[in-house]
Order: C-alpha cells, then structure tokens, then sequence
C-alpha cells in the first residue's frame, strides 16, 4: 500500500487536520483544481493564520496546482500566505519551507530539498522559480549540489525571476523582472541582470 495521500480537489477544501492549533481561523485552505501528493509523515504547522494554495484572481480560472511533500517533509506557515494558481510545489525527503506573511502570484515553481525560508510581508510575482538544489554535479568540482535559500521581510520579487542555491535576499529589497539571483543581495537593495547584480541601494517600496 501506498505511504502517499493523493487527492485530486475539484472543490474547496479545508485541511484543519493539518493544524497544530484550535483556532478556528487557522487552516489549509486548498482551492479547486489542486492535486496533492502527500507522505503520511510529511506536516505542515500553521501559526496564527492561514495558508492558501490555488488561490484564484476570477472564478473562471482554468489552471492547476500541484504540491508534493516527501518523507519527513515540513512546511511552516507563521501568517497568512496565499499561493495562487499554475503553482508546482516539490518539499522533497527531510526537507523544509518556511513561509512568513504575503503571497506568491501563478506559475510557482519552487523545489526544496534542504531549506526554503520566505519571510513576512513579501510579494512574489509571477512565473517565479526557486530552487536549492542543483541536482546534479560537475565532475572534478568542489560545487555543493545543495544550500539554504532565504528571502528576507518585505521583499519584492518580479516578473520571471529565477533564485537559485545558497543565496540570501535582504529584508526590504527588489528583485527586477528577469533576474537570476546566484549570489546574496542586501538589505534595501535593487537588484537585476543575469546574475544580477545591484543597481541601486537603498530603496523603499510599497
């Protein structure tokens, strides 16, 4: 028999199994459309809030999500995060995504094998890719396949970004449409290019 959970959701459903609390404003919200692959030793801790997946901007919207969460997998949720449709979720064996307050627009496509951490008030735009893992290696090289990401507070992330491993984005900064982001960025910065690169310090958005 199958260790996994899998669900096919054509219509909305709350996951309040999942919870580690008894308020009643806390739950998994999991929008229609949504297919779930889920270890029976994989969990996901909420705080005080909620977390959304397939969330749609208009009733009629046609696309799927996906979330898969291997052995041991973890996810975290301190706030309210809303995830919205086309997103593809991989939390693979051991693995954890820690999410903080904000949202994340369509087309997500995210794949944890260590350590994802996005932190509160950020704003994630569309056809976005974040991955700690190279999967493979390079003969002859001392590359590390696999290190920790982490996405500070407030931080804004455009259009078709790509954040690969062991980088570290600071709270307050802006990732430029099309950026692919290999190396830490500063607090307060903005940031673009392939790699990208700083073009301004110091900015404020809201």
């Amino acid at each position: 028999m199958s260790k996994f959970r899998y669900i096919s959701i054509f219509k909305t459903l709350y996951l309040r199994y999942f919870t580690q609390t008894v308020n009643k404003r806390t739950f998994v919200n999991v929008g229609k459309r949504t297919s779930l692959d889920i270890h029976k030793s994989a969990k996901i801790y909420l705080g005080e809030r909620k977390l959304t997946l397939n969330k749609s901007w208009s009733k009629n919207d046609p696309f799927f999500s996906y979330l898969y969460m291997a052995q041991n997998a973890k996810i975290k949720v301190s706030g309210s995060f809303d995830i919205y449709s086309g997103a593809k979720i991989y939390i693979n064996k051991g693995a954890e995504l820690s999410l903080g307050s904000g949202y994340i627009n369509h087309n997500l496509n995210l794949s944890c094998f260590e350590s994802i951490v996005i932190g509160k008030g950020v704003v994630i735009s569309e056809n976005v890719t974040i991955r700690d893992s190279d999967n493979h290696t390079i003969k002859n090289s001392e590359n590390i396949i696999t290190q920790p990401i982490t996405i500070g507070n407030h931080v804004w992330i455009g259009v078709n970004v790509t954040i690969l491993k062991g980088v570290t984005i600071g709270s307050g900064s802006i990732i430029a449409a099309g950026a692919v982001v290999t190396s830490d960025i500063p607090e307060k910065a903005l940031a673009g290019g392939v790699p990208a690169k700083i073009l301004k310090q110091n900015v404020e958005w809201e």
